[in-house]
């Protein structure tokens, strides 16, 4: 069988394990460490951003990001639905409901005036939600600007689901740094890994340093175990802080690598009618952490391709099925005209990691082309 070809495999940069010997070295396998002072003083540099806290994932840090904005059973929150359940799980882990909205065509993200929509209607029901959650999909930066003055219309906080698009910019700026908070994945797949890892960020350091204190069971200043608030064990390891050091330093090389890798599916299948890929919106620049493409042919389908990819050893994987067609999820309101279900149906994420060779990328575009000429 021919060598597996992952969707987006984890690609270290040489110097994770300096810094991981350094804390065996000193003995600092305890939770906290200087490897977790540095990580996040690296983020922090890296984001533009005054305060970040290193954490063990970053559903970790969207649960904190609701507590810290006082979001409880009962409460609302409005979710982009076309996205990974990680992003609306946390609403439910605090007994709130989740409200879905709509994408738009241009970037796939959150679509303002369908925000604006539900904001209205959910007003009118005498329900004002309690915060937005943005999601920058497949590290294409949401239409910030816009999605903030709905926001800042109707007073609602936003925290940034930046997940998938760490190194990727709105108008210079980086994403997870607009809303009152930002969050960030380093899980395996992610542009750049800790193995398993999270980070919640902010301009306002009071919320950081309280996410810091609950993410460490939420230990009371004393010389016992005294605990006047619930806690939860979400704080980033020292040794897992050590890899997310040496990937900073690659950080954006690796952005590099994969925007090259949306270039060469994009200029070896620009003769193929049936497939389109997701053009770098107005004032963005996109981290391309996944490449997608939209399959609309009337022989040839995007499981036609799955498929057949998958029997060349091949990983791909069809677009995240919206929230608001999940099962756990399809009591919930949801708003819009249904194009995430269109995408859905469609779009297809192809093998995308940096550490993708010329001949990976290859087997990967001679497997899609020869559907085509069928």
């Amino acid at each position: 069988m021919k060598d597996k070809i992952w969707l987006s495999s984890p690609h270290m940069g040489g110097e994770e394990l300096l810094y991981i010997q350094e804390a065996f070295k000193e003995n600092w396998i305890a939770p906290l460490g200087p490897n977790v002072d540095n990580f996040e003083k690296d983020l922090q540099n890296y984001a533009q951003i005054k305060s970040a806290a290193a954490l063990s994932a970053g559903t970790a840090a969207l649960h904190l990001a609701l507590i810290l904005l006082d979001v409880n059973a009962g409460d609302e929150v409005l979710c982009s639905t076309f996205t990974f359940s990680a992003s609306a799980n946390p609403i439910v882990y605090q007994g709130a409901a989740p409200v879905f909205v709509e994408s738009e065509a241009d970037t796939w993200n959150m679509c303002p005036q369908a925000l604006e929509d539900a904001l209205k209607d959910r007003l009118q029901k005498g329900k004002k939600p309690k915060a937005i959650i943005l999601v920058h999909l497949y590290g294409q930066p949401a239409k910030v600007d816009e999605i903030m003055a709905v926001a800042n219309r109707y007073g609602v906080p936003v925290i940034e689901d930046a997940a998938e698009s760490l190194g990727a910019t709105y108008k210079g700026q980086m994403t997870g740094t607009f809303g009152i908070l930002g969050v960030y994945s380093f899980n395996g797949n992610k542009i750049i890994t800790t193995s398993g890892g999270g980070a919640l960020v902010s301009a306002d350091e009071s919320l950081i340093q309280k996410a810091r204190f609950l993410a460490t069971q939420a230990r009371d200043n004393a010389p016992h175990y005294q605990h006047s608030a619930i806690g939860y064990n979400y704080r980033m390891s020292n040794i897992v802080a050590g890899i997310g050091r040496g990937q900073m330093k690659v950080l954006d090389e690796r952005v590099a690598q994969r925007r090259k890798v949306f270039a060469y599916y994009q200029k070896n299948f620009s003769e193929i009618a049936g497939i389109s890929f997701l053009e770098e919106y107005k004032d963005t620049f996109a981290n391309r952490w996944l490449t997608t493409i939209l399959v609309d042919d009337p022989k040839v389908t995007r499981e036609d391709i799955r498929l057949a990819l998958n029997d060349e050893n091949i990983e791909t994987r069809p677009l995240w099925k919206p929230m608001h067609l999940q099962p756990v999820f399809e009591k919930y309101p949801y708003y819009g005209n249904r194009l995430s279900e269109r995408l859905f149906e469609k779009g297809l994420c192809l093998p995308s990691g940096s550490n993708l060779t010329e001949d990976d990328l290859d087997r990967v575009a001679t497997g899609v082309k020869r559907l085509f000429k069928a």
